[in-house]
């Protein structure tokens, strides 16, 4: 239950920033289709004002496609940053249609790439974390058959993969281990800040 109110919690302040970063940009008068055109006529000859203002006034409609994704596994200022990333390509690329339907258009297929690329990065962490737990549970079964530690070559044959598998996946633990010890703030010696 703790776990769902800390998650709770930040989701909370990823839609507070995203709402105060709107609320920033609300002073910004937004670019009328019209404007868009004109603005980047001017882009187009080198103008960096334009691109500038071109940019500024419609960054609040660039964000405001994000609102949909918030709260789906990618902190709210990634998917800013992405949103911001995406209307610079374009203000810098230049369009023929509407301006406002392709920076939607070219938003959204961002932000589910950007979901994607997150979930994919957490199951690639989530299978790692299960064969390092069945590392651990073989060695554990190992060394009370064995009287002893299993070694890398004898947990390798059990568990049908290499022995340099079982190295990386030994040395990915400890650095797990070691990276716990310094997130709880102790050092080698089990004493905080020692």
């Amino acid at each position: 239950m703790t776990e769902k109110v800390r998650a709770g919690s930040a989701a909370d302040r990823h839609e507070d920033i995203f709402e105060m970063y709107m609320r920033d940009l609300a002073a910004i008068a937004p670019c009328t289709e019209e404007e868009n055109t004109a603005l980047f006529a001017r882009v187009r000859k080198g103008d960096p004002a334009a691109r500038t203002r071109l940019i500024e006034g419609n960054l609040k409609k660039a964000l405001s496609h994000i609102r949909d994704y918030l709260g789906r596994g990618v902190p709210a200022p990634d998917l800013i940053q992405e949103a911001s990333l995406e209307l610079m390509m374009l203000a810098d690329e230049g369009f023929d249609e509407s301006f406002d339907e392709l920076l939607e258009s070219r938003i959204r297929v961002r932000m589910d790439e950007v979901i994607r690329e997150q979930e994919a990065a957490g199951n690639v962490a989530q299978e790692m974390l299960a064969r390092i737990n069945r590392l651990q549970e073989v060695s554990a079964v190992m060394a009370e058959e064995l009287g002893r530690e299993a070694t890398p070559a004898e947990l390798a044959g059990r568990m049908q993969i290499t022995e340099d598998e079982v190295r990386e996946l030994m040395k990915t633990a400890l650095n797990a281990l070691n990276m716990a010890e310094i997130g709880n703030g102790f050092g080698g010696s089990g004493e905080p800040g020692v």
